[in-house]
């Protein structure tokens, strides 16, 4: 095989759409909330949820990170993060809150599309992330270290000039940390793909699946949400649907656990160059993705719905 040709290349091409789609969203948004503390708004918007964000020992200010989340994938809140002033501490809780949160419009309806309601996955998504925060500001270390971003004191940006020196800097910082990982990402997919490692991968997790309350036949996907995500894996994912190599019983199963822990690398890597530790934010997904599921079960079982095992489509039709 022609590395550089068949691996290399597409995974730069590739790449380099993604890093400006991308990159297409964050900057106008970096340069909004830049201009949003420069005039005050920021601090405006404390003032209103101090008490609300207070539980998850957040500063009221970085409700607008959190509400971008929901709406836009994680790169477009980490760019708001990297315009304002926050602690480690804010900084891990933030990451957790966030990395469950985000897209959530478009990653839902990905689910939606292979077996579980949209709106139950986005409540799902949404009350866990809340009570993730509240969880982590009653267990996390008060002291965790100085602020990890420093927006430029108001006393030195006395003009529009400023503002945008200041936004060009860290965009520019940003826009570097994207390229770097989407294009390594791109480089680790298409090898696992050339070589045939997914579906033998598949295999060896089967005792890690049973441990999250898994089918082993979700082993393909579940390793699919875990590299490349909801938004992008949706294709792959719903192929298997519709192959009938997964039951809707057993991809609504994964889909409860994919909404608290999925594109494990991509996401953590983005905050772990930020500053975080990998063990605080990847330890709380697997713990919250492993409950869900167990307690998705245990209800259930307790409405006498058991998880049907994997039924070819000709079975399927013959049944209709």
């Amino acid at each position: 095989m022609n590395f550089f040709k068949e691996v290399i290349n597409p995974s730069l091409k590739k790449s380099g759409h993604t890093a400006i789609w991308l990159l297409k969203i964050i900057l106008p948004i970096s340069l909004a909330v830049r201009f949003l503390g420069y005039f005050g708004v920021l601090n405006f918007i404390a003032g209103f949820l101090d008490p609300v964000f207070g539980y998850m020992g957040l500063p009221g200010s970085t409700a607008i990170v959190f509400i971008t989340s929901i709406f836009l994938p994680l790169y477009a809140p980490i760019a708001i993060i990297t315009s304002m002033e926050i602690t480690l501490r804010e900084l891990t809780i933030l990451a957790l809150m966030c990395q469950i949160t985000h897209n959530l419009p478009v990653e839902c309806a990905v689910q939606a599309k292979t077996g579980t309601s949209f709106w139950a996955v986005f409540v799902l998504r949404l009350i866990t992330s809340l009570t993730v925060g509240v969880v982590l500001n009653l267990i996390l270390p008060l002291e965790m270290g100085m602020p990890m971003f420093n927006r430029t004191a108001a006393v030195e940006i006395v003009s529009i000039g400023g503002v945008f020196m200041a936004w060009l800097k860290s965009s520019l910082n940003i826009a570097l940390v994207i390229i770097f990982i989407v294009t390594s990402l791109n480089i680790l997919y298409i090898v696992l793909e050339k070589y045939d490692l997914i579906s033998k991968l598949s295999k060896w997790i089967e005792p890690i699946l049973k441990f999250f309350g898994l089918p082993t036949s979700t082993g393909f996907l579940w390793l699919i949400g875990y590299i490349v995500g909801l938004a992008y894996g949706g294709a792959l994912m719903a192929d298997q649907m519709e192959e009938g190599k997964v039951s809707k019983p057993e991809a609504d199963l994964l889909n409860y656990h994919l909404a608290v822990s999925h594109s494990v690398i991509e996401d953590n890597l983005l905050f772990v160059a930020l500053g975080v530790s990998i063990w605080w934010i990847l330890g709380t997904r697997l713990v919250g993705s492993w409950a869900v599921v167990w307690i998705r079960r245990g209800y259930l079982k307790l409405r006498g719905r058991s998880i049907t095992p994997v039924v070819s489509l000709q079975t399927e039709k013959v049944r209709k």
